[in-house]
């Protein structure tokens, strides 16, 4: 657990220092050319680094052990992170947007084009890398932070991509009125960005079940224990809670039982489920067969 959540943080560091290159690469752009395009683009890439670093903050203290007041522990820090992330994202878009509208009204030419897509081609090939190795860690790690991060990462991508295409027009065509309607353009796209990110945390924080195929591993494991032990499972719910995984069982055995031998049973299954998730929690709460159990909902 601890080399994991170095490793963790060891990819927002790379995020940080990732988000640091790309803000020194378009800020270069839009000095060099004049562009609001660019300036907007660098932004956003400014409100990558504040997010980066709120997100290793998050990881830190999602890492820590359960204590008094939390007593399962701290992991949906991870989703505050996001929310942080989320918010910030948010208002990078009206930044963008209220500077791309004043130049709407008073365009202004581009300098030395060639100069400044170059250097957000590379800016945006480094975002690029970064932000596929973040999303591949978070979906390994079950980080909400390093996935927020990563599709912030190759959401930028996408903007500067538009920023270029739209600036390469600038330059060919010279209808200056383009890099404004460009820059507004890029607002708008992070201003959705922003309000899907900070909708998907809230709906962690309720904390959401388990995915579709998670449960139904669980449910393929639970049937084949009660048809060979002859025990029945008549509720089981699951939530997941950052990078945990949390499932809670109702077993019903035969009332002759031991609760030694049902102790027993119950570690059988944690052990199991464990090891059918690749980790989890789980709590079982023991009942004699034929006990009346109201289920609310289909768990799968």
């Amino acid at each position: 657990m601890i080399d994991e959540q170095k490793l963790l943080e060891r990819f927002m560091w790379l995020s940080i220092a990732a988000s640091v290159a790309t803000i020194a690469l378009k800020l270069a752009a839009a000095w060099v050319t004049g562009s609001v395009g660019f300036l907007s683009d660098a932004i956003e890439s400014l409100i990558n680094v504040v997010a980066a670093v709120v997100g290793l903050m998050a990881l830190k203290i999602s890492a820590k052990p359960a204590d008094v007041n939390h007593n399962f522990g701290h992991a949906k820090a991870e989703y505050f992170s996001a929310q942080v992330e989320g918010s910030m994202i948010l208002v990078a878009a009206v930044a963008i947007i209220y500077t791309a509208v004043q130049r709407l009204l008073d365009p202004q030419p581009i300098e030395q084009a060639g100069v400044g897509l170059l250097l957000s081609t590379l800016a945006a090939a480094l975002n690029l890398a970064v932000g596929l190795v973040l999303l591949r860690a978070g979906k390994k790690y079950r980080s909400a932070t390093l996935n927020a991060d990563g599709r912030h990462l190759l959401t930028d991508v996408w903007t500067t991509v538009g920023v270029l295409v739209g600036i390469a027009l600038v330059w060919v065509t010279g209808w200056e009125i383009l890099d404004p309607l460009i820059a507004l353009a890029v607002g708008l796209n992070i201003l959705v960005t922003g309000y899907v990110l900070l909708r998907n945390s809230f709906i962690s924080l309720l904390s959401e079940a388990l995915p579709e195929d998670e449960r139904l591993a669980i449910k393929t494991y639970l049937d084949g224990f009660a048809a060979e032990r002859g025990v029945e499972f008549t509720d089981v719910r699951t939530a997941a809670f950052g990078r945990e995984r949390l499932v809670n069982i109702v077993m019903q055995v035969p009332g002759e039982w031991s609760v030694a031998r049902s102790h027993d049973y119950a570690d059988m299954i944690e052990d199991g489920i464990d090891e059918t998730l690749g980790g989890a929690k789980t709590m079982i709460h023991v009942e004699p067969l034929g006990t009346a159990t109201h289920v609310e909902f289909n768990w799968i």
